[in-house]
């Protein structure tokens, strides 16, 4: 990166690290979309300065100790290409804040979108008294789901040990532990004694070899069990199909996001009447089915 001796405001720094953000063809989709905001996330931050920060404050100089350390932040995300998510160990998600390391995936699922909908039409909350988060990672999506379902019971469940720290530690900054189980599981595996659910929902893996090989370096940094999902991106979707159905209840619904797998899925379960989600603010490839029309 060029040297910053001219730079000296908030400003400044926002402008200077986009712009090497682009020279450097950094990659973005963890948390923003473009150079311009994610620079001013990672300023942002470094200053403990709030996201929404008034304009006024922008042209705000900073000390020679605040531009060493944003300087630094700025070069770490050149340098290491990791995302910002993983430098500043914190992702939103559905206007949430959750805690965030390279054992979990970054939150980015337009799953936020339906929950914030309290999954309106396709569920009554009042009916909703048990949810599966089911390959929960960081715990965002089962959290999200608390949130605007107070009465109900959520589970996290994971293969991953280390993503069930990082869920464990959301549960705790989220003040949730009365009401959330965490459980390690091997999809259904560990949940053989588990009460019925009356929403399942699921990010699991489902990137295909194809994909995997050409992901770009910020997604390399992310766990590779959190992504590849075999040759056509639906070994762990194939399970869940198989065993949703033995876990929820009478009217229960399953929620599941496969991306880009979209088409293989649908060519591979022809039979299955898949209801493909539409969100607003962007994503595909979410899928709903109830228990009466899964399999078994």
């Amino acid at each position: 990166m060029d040297p910053v001796t001219d730079l000296h405001s908030i400003r400044d720094f926002i402008r200077f690290g986009a712009s090497q953000f682009r020279a450097a063809g950094l990659r973005f989709g963890h948390g923003t979309d473009n150079a311009l905001d994610e620079a001013a996330w990672l300023v942002l931050h470094t200053l403990s300065l709030p996201l929404d920060l008034p304009e006024e404050w922008w042209n705000s100089r900073l000390t020679p100790a605040e531009r060493g350390r944003v300087e630094a932040v700025l070069r770490l995300r050149v340098s290491t290409r990791k995302p910002a998510a993983y430098i500043t160990r914190e992702a939103w998600f559905m206007g949430l804040p959750f805690y965030v390391d390279e054992r979990v995936l970054v939150p980015r699922s337009p799953i936020a979108e339906l929950i914030a909908t309290e999954f309106s039409p396709w569920l009554e909350p009042e009916g909703v008294h048990r949810v599966l988060d089911l390959c929960t990672g960081s715990g965002c999506i089962g959290l999200a789901t608390g949130s605007v379902l107070p009465d109900a019971e959520i589970w996290l469940a994971d293969l991953s040990p280390e993503a069930l720290a990082v869920a464990r530690r959301n549960v705790r900054n989220h003040g949730m532990k009365d009401r959330v189980r965490v459980v390690q599981s091997d999809v259904f595996d560990g949940l053989a004694t588990a009460p019925r659910f009356d929403l399942i929902v699921s990010n699991p893996p489902y990137v295909d070899a194809g994909d995997m090989a050409g992901l770009a370096p910020e997604y390399r940094h992310e766990p590779s069990l959190g992504l590849a999902a075999g040759a056509d991106g639906l070994n762990v979707v194939r399970r869940i199909l198989s065993e949703a159905g033995q876990h929820l209840a009478d009217g229960g619904v399953l929620i599941v996001e496969v991306g880009n797998s979209q088409p293989a899925l649908e060519a591979a379960f022809p039979e299955l009447p898949f209801t493909w989600l539409e969100f607003a603010g962007g994503g595909q490839g979410v899928f709903l089915l109830t228990r009466e029309q899964l399999p078994g």
